[in-house]
């Protein structure tokens, strides 16, 4: 299932606009700031999807039962661009655990390259819900990459999300094809196509530069 937030009027939609704008990305504190807030608000939206159990909660004055959620999460996030996004989710699911998975694009010509993942930590993953996020789901390789390392290394969550603020339809064509048929997409635009270096365009250029400063 896609929830495709482009498709319908929210204020997700004006913070991928100033992420997008070339004057508003001058200011990297607004840009970490915007994927920040996109994290919480997706966070909040995939909240609705989880299971919940009746808890009796003690006030000072009596007793208030209340339905809370009583799946485990794990925040998957691979970085260096999915920091603030995954920052936003950390603060919805403030009783997560975490994964981190350091992985990039290895090129093998001007063109080509490859995913390589050099590092990764998280707990198991067995009968827990995972959420993975990247800003941008260009080919989708990382994405993929990343998920079957996880699984393979900590078992097989019991539901998969994946957010991402902008795809290209290349990009989540891939993904959908490579990873099981009921895992959820939670993306915030989805962009038409990707240059010959496999930037999604029209995009908003390097989210991990953006956000931290240009790397070497």
């Amino acid at each position: 299932m896609i929830h495709l937030f482009s498709d319908e009027n929210n204020i997700i939609n004006n913070y991928i606009a100033q992420l997008r704008d070339v004057n508003v990305q001058k200011d990297s504190l607004r840009f970490r700031n915007n994927l920040l807030r996109i994290g919480m608000k997706m966070g909040y939206e995939i909240s609705k999807k989880l299971n919940y159990d009746p808890i009796e909660i003690q006030t000072p004055l009596g007793t208030s039962t209340m339905n809370l959620c009583s799946d485990k999460i794990v925040l998957g996030t691979i970085l260096r661009a999915g920091l603030p996004l995954h920052d936003g989710l950390l603060q919805t699911f403030d009783n997560a655990e975490n994964a981190i998975i350091s992985a990039y694009r290895k090129h093998d010509s001007e063109l080509k390259f490859h995913i390589e993942v050099e590092y990764m930590s998280s707990p198991t993953l067995e009968d827990k819900v995972l959420i993975l996020c990247d800003p941008m789901l260009a080919t989708g390789m990382s994405m993929v990459s990343c998920w079957k390392i996880l699984t393979e290394r900590r078992g097989m969550p019991k539901s998969t999300h994946i957010v991402s603020v902008i795809a290209s339809e290349e990009g989540l064509n891939h993904t959908r094809h490579h990873l099981p048929s009921d895992v959820q997409y939670w993306i915030g635009a989805v962009d038409p196509e990707l240059n010959a270096k496999s930037y999604i365009i029209p995009g908003l250029g390097d989210a991990g530069d953006l956000a931290y400063g240009v790397k070497l």
